[in-house]
């Protein structure tokens, strides 16, 4: 399927690259002890340092850095031994300090590679140009007076990743498919919590148009992106923008810009700096910071299993649609989930109950997969009982709205209500033979030839046997007595 835009004068090609800042999963800052909580009351979690005070010098948080190390081999990327901490020169309310320490030319993460799942079933590789540990600022609120400004320096000094990805990226689409990805790899690792509504994940994204082949075109870099929705939203925006000024004769100006979530549209905020205006030095306060390589194979020797290598066994070992297999995966807790309902079973049986039962259930009544009232173990044993025979999947899906409800186990519901399901032969012949001497004109009908009629008997003995009935003996005790 083809990402090119059409525009008036002929199609045109988007490119994009994607800035996330990831704040990192640590009790402490980056270079203070303060505590990181969400949510405090504005100004608890400050440290000396943190508020800039003269004579406080950093102490780089090692927690901090075996997170970024984590997160750079979550993302096949190559881990540097030695890097160093760099003055990011810039004046803002929100950061005392008049200089932001970050990693500028040697980060801690070098290139990498990030797998997106497709809406057709298919993947693309996205490259990851660097990643570098950096303090995020404070915050100035202008809506609590009406003449005065206030800073809150809770987030002042906090840990953030900043991702570059490459401009790899060919649609809106797309960029969402990256970011809900690497939330998804953050959260397996344990490095970030991925929660865009907290702040805790924000995207910048770079955006130019160009036609077919052509050189790249003049980018745009709209900030501080919270939702996926928002992502989509501004970069649709931009690139409507950006091809109807071009196409007008306009040329693209290389600048940052807001989105504003009432309208759907961005705006200019400032000319883009280039790195010289932020006058970059190694930050004197901290020593380059050298880690060892036994540091880091031990790191990688404790990650968990990701994402892609999951959903690889599940379609290669399981069977499983590469669309299962990716609603499956795309979180931790649904694929530990998945693992312990499934495990000893039907595993293709236990992904269709989890995927359309299970979440439309939960989404239905508001619920996540934590606050489930059926457990793994509890699915597991309504999917032994379908395996079985005991019940029909018909009757399977009645208990299963009893167990969202009441919490209780599958076969507990079908001893209290008597669902077992009906194999005798004998009694499903007696139901058969009733229903064909109370419609004796339609059996004339089917015998004349008109088949579709088949269909009718069959429903008609499901409903006399309250849908308990085996449908399989139903079907091919049906027919003998029909044809015979």
């Amino acid at each position: 399927m083809s990402d090119l835009v059409a525009g008036r004068t002929g199609d045109w090609e988007v490119v994009i690259g994607l800035e996330v800042h990831a704040q990192v999963s640590s009790s402490a800052k980056l270079f203070s002890g303060a505590p990181t909580k969400f949510g405090a009351e504005p100004n608890q979690n400050v440290s000396l340092v943190d508020a800039a005070m003269p004579g406080m010098l950093p102490v780089i948080n090692s927690e901090c850095v075996y997170q970024a190390v984590r997160t750079g081999l979550g993302l096949k990327a190559e881990i540097n031994l030695f890097s160093v901490f760099d003055r990011k020169n810039y004046f803002y309310a929100d950061l005392p300090q008049g200089y932001q320490i970050s990693q500028f030319k040697q980060p801690i993460v070098g290139e990498g590679i990030l797998r997106i799942d497709l809406a057709d079933g298919s993947s693309k590789d996205i490259g990851i140009e660097r990643l570098h540990l950096e303090q995020d600022a404070g915050k100035s609120m202008h809506d609590q007076h009406p003449s005065k400004s206030y800073i809150d320096l809770n987030r002042t000094g906090v840990a953030l990743m900043e991702i570059v990805s490459r401009p790899d990226i060919r649609s809106a689409t797309q960029a969402a498919a990256y970011v809900r990805k690497l939330r998804s790899i953050l959260r397996y690792l344990g490095t970030c919590d991925g929660n865009m509504e907290e702040g805790s994940m924000r995207a910048d994204v770079n955006v130019s148009v160009r036609r077919p082949g052509d050189e790249l075109g003049t980018r745009t870099e709209t900030k501080n992106l919270n939702s996926l929705r928002f992502i989509q939203q501004a970069i649709d925006y931009e690139v409507a923008r950006q091809i109807e000024v071009i196409e007008d004769g306009g040329t693209i100006d290389q600048e940052t810009r807001l989105f504003d979530t009432n309208t759907g549209m961005t705006r200019t905020m400032r000319s883009k700096e280039d790195a010289h205006d932020y006058r970059y030095f190694p930050d004197p306060d901290l020593l380059p910071l050298e880690i060892t390589q036994s540091d880091v194979d031990k790191l990688a020797a404790e990650l968990p299993e990701l994402p892609d290598s999951i959903k690889d066994r599940l379609m290669n070992d399981y069977g499983l649609s590469a669309y299962d297999a990716a609603v499956i995966t795309e979180e931790r807790e649904t694929a530990a989930f998945y693992e312990a309902a499934s495990k000893g079973r039907d595993r293709k049986l236990v992904a269709n109950w989890m995927t359309v039962e299970l979440f439309g259930a939960l989404n239905k009544a508001g619920l996540d997969l934590a606050r489930s009232p059926v457990s793994p173990d509890a699915l597991g044993g309504l999917v032994d009982m379908i395996s079985d025979g005991t019940i029909s999947g018909r009757i399977a899906k009645d208990v299963f709205a009893d167990m969202m409800l009441s919490g209780k186990q599958a076969a507990d519901i079908v001893e209290e209500k008597g669902l077992k399901q009906v194999s005798d032969s004998g009694a499903i012949e007696t139901l058969i033979d009733d229903v064909m001497a109370a419609n004796e004109d339609k059996v004339a009908e089917y015998r004349g030839g008109k088949d579709k009629l088949f269909g009718f008997f069959v429903g008609q003995v499901m409903k006399q046997s309250g849908g308990q009935a085996n449908p399989g003996m139903v079907n091919q005790l049906l027919r003998s007595k029909l044809d015979g």
